[in-house]
């Protein structure tokens, strides 16, 4: 077999040009093969079509993608040979733009899936773009927009013009899609209609009530609260526990994985990149997903691109992308959040599978062939799975290596935990692999909601839907930076507050849908996560003028016996979550990096921190959403210490 051409995405200027299509309604000449066609015109050598040909048996993609996949030939000089095939002339939509009020008449995303796009009318007759081959189906779909009496003159462009067109035209429908489709669906579930009536009442019923307390006797008011903060802090350690203990056994014997699927086996994947003040990092970006092991004719890439991001627009262009990755310009609106990026993308995607990556991510590059086995073992009600992410310079300083070991925590032990109790999974932000037709069903996700990927995993549970996990590894950089960890940290913990008051605004609803386990569940870690790191520095404050002043002598407490339990609260706490961390950094990472789990305890000092900020924020501007720089490890301070300040423009980071 012949070697394949380079896929750098770049067609080599071609030898000769494609013949000029025939007049439109000229008899049409049995049409010679299109790779025969190409070869005709000097698109392409009998080389490069011979190995098209074995690759298109191996896949079963049609021929046209496996080149242009290849970077064996432009999409325009493929689309106008595939209109010399099909009797149809060439429409430029860049020169001449489809009439915006005629194409409306029409669904969007039938146009998108269909592949055309009506041009301008003129009396009965309607001239139509199309990038499929002409057919009854296709006459018969733009009658039933356009009306049963209309005639049909047909021209070709290609998908990404079609597409286009489609996001020009459909503007303000693609906003509301990306921003209200939930709100709109759901308002229950959505983070944008605050707080209800119920919801405001018991938390000024709360705050009139530990008022009257204060006034009436601080010491009673005091005891009660103690009693109950140390409760909520061992229900939440306890909770932790049971779940990282089944989480450590999870690839334990596991099976070995699945035979590889053959090629032509494969569905058609949609990997969506949302970027934002990125443009340093879009080099390594079109590498890292380069080196997946997909194959190219089924599998689309997404960048998603907001608008006033001039910068990484043109670093992304200048780039020259391979065919199969399409830069989006998402359309300016607010909020300006990264789940309001996926949602134009969720709208775009042609795959049956969707999985997110950030920019700087180093997937597995098996993950994706994995994902696809998950969910074929799985069966139709598992709409998502998460795969584990990991940090490639988690020995840069001190906080890295502390991120790394509460993300070997987290995504080794305790989701894994989640999964074998059948408990519901709060999603991380990277490496989620979805169902797209189910994902749609949900309503995409959140955009008011600044930890979307929390909210996404437990609002499938809610609808009954399940998320699973996978064994693969995703690569990504960890802040090396205190403040810019202390603003990731803050959204990460404000989108938990706004995960709880939306599942709770209806609790005895959640408790039907998804039973009182499952509830526990939801609450010990979604709202105990953030309550606990509320809570933290006054029980410290407590605990501590206890031991030190034999104050305060409060109300059922003065013998010093809930004291003393509060103190074993605190250390058998702490030591439970030490050993979690450091049995997750030994099965991870190796003995060496046991000895930092230690250090936990002034790390949960930063997320207290983070989770008051995060609160603050709530009140004041819940739907801000701070960005988290990368690419910026190469500059970032060495061990033992992070950085503190702010980091330069990413522009300069390389």
């Amino acid at each position: 077999m012949a070697a394949p051409p380079p896929r750098d995405g770049r067609a080599a200027a071609p030898a000769g040009r494609p013949p000029a299509a025939p007049p439109a309604g000229s008899p049409v000449p049995a049409p010679t093969p299109v790779g025969e066609a190409l070869l005709d015109a000097g698109l392409i050598d009998r080389a490069t079509l011979d190995w098209a040909l074995a690759r298109q048996r191996e896949t079963g993609a049609r021929l046209g993608h496996v080149l242009l996949a290849a970077g064996a030939v432009h999409r325009l000089e493929l689309q106008r040979v595939l209109g010399q095939q099909w009797g149809l002339p060439f429409a430029d939509l860049f020169a001449e733009p489809p009439d915006a009020a005629l194409v409306r008449r029409c669904r969007p995303r039938q146009l998108l899936r269909e592949g055309w796009i009506p041009l301008r009318r003129d009396g009965d007759r309607v001239v139509v773009a199309t990038c499929e081959p002409p057919s009854g189906e296709l006459v018969a779909a733009v009658r039933d927009a356009l009306g049963a009496d209309v005639q049909v003159e047909l021209r070709t462009t290609t998908p990404l013009d079609v597409e286009r067109a489609v996001t020009t035209c459909f503007e303000d429908h693609v906003i509301e899609l990306s921003t209200a489709t939930l709100l709109t669906r759901r308002p229950d579930q959505s983070a944008a209609s605050g707080l209800t009536r119920v919801q405001k009442a018991v938390g000024l019923a709360l705050a009139a009530a530990f008022a009257a307390g204060i006034v009436v006797s601080v010491g009673w008011t005091l005891s009660a609260f103690f009693a109950v903060a140390n409760a909520i802090f061992l229900a939440a350690v306890l909770f932790k526990l049971v779940a990282c203990l089944a989480g450590l056994g999870s690839r334990v014997g596991a099976a070995p994985p699945p035979p590889r699927a053959p090629d032509r086996e494969l569905p058609m994947y949609t990997v969506l990149v949302p970027v934002y003040r990125e443009a340093n990092v879009i080099g390594e970006l079109l590498a890292n997903l380069a080196a997946l092991d997909y194959p190219a004719e089924k599998l689309e890439v997404l960048v998603l691109l907001e608008s006033d991001d001039h910068e990484t627009i043109a670093a992304a262009r200048a780039a020259r992308p391979p065919a199969n990755v399409r830069l989006v310009v998402v359309p300016d609106a607010t909020p300006k959040t990264k789940p309001k990026a996926c949602n134009v993308g969720l709208f775009l995607a042609r795959g049956e599978y969707l999985v997110i990556y950030d920019a700087e991510d180093r997937p597995d590059p098996q993950q994706l062939r994995t994902a696809v086995a998950a969910f074929r073992a799985a069966g139709h009600r598992t709409v998502c799975v998460q795969a584990r992410l990991r940090y490639w310079n988690a020995a840069t300083n001190l906080l890295t290596r502390m991120f790394g070991l509460e993300y070997g925590y987290w995504f080794g032990t305790m989701l894994p935990g989640l999964d074998r109790l059948g408990l519901p999974i709060p999603l991380g932000g990277t490496s989620n692999h979805f169902r797209v037709d189910a994902l749609r069903r949900l309503g995409g996700w959140d955009p008011h909601n600044v930890t979307e990927d929390a909210d996404l995993g437990l609002r499938a549970a809610v609808e009954g839907w399940r998320v699973g996990v996978i064994d693969s590894d995703t690569d990504e950089e960890a802040c090396a930076r205190v403040r810019p960890w202390i603003r990731q940290r803050t959204r990460w913990i404000k989108g938990y507050m706004q995960t709880t008051l939306v599942h709770t605004r209806a609790p005895v609803r959640l408790v039907r849908q998804v039973g009182v386990v499952d509830t526990l569940g939801f609450l010990l870690l979604i709202a105990g996560t953030p309550l606990t790191f509320l809570l933290a520095p006054l029980l410290w404050a407590g605990t501590a003028a206890w031991l030190v002043l034999g104050e305060p002598r409060l109300p059922l407490l003065e013998s010093g016996v809930f004291w003393t339990a509060a103190l074993v609260n605190l250390v058998v706490g702490n030591l439970v979550m030490v050993g979690l961390n450091m049995l997750a950094a030994v099965r991870e990472r190796g003995w060496r990096w046991a000895p930092f789990a230690l250090l936990n305890p002034l790390y949960w000092v930063l997320h207290s921190w983070a989770a008051w900020r995060a609160l603050y924020q709530l009140v004041r501007d819940p739907f801000h959403w701070e960005k988290t720089p990368h690419g910026l490890d190469a500059r970032a301070g060495t061990w033992p210490l992070p950085v503190w300040g702010d980091p330069a423009p990413a522009s300069a980071a390389r």
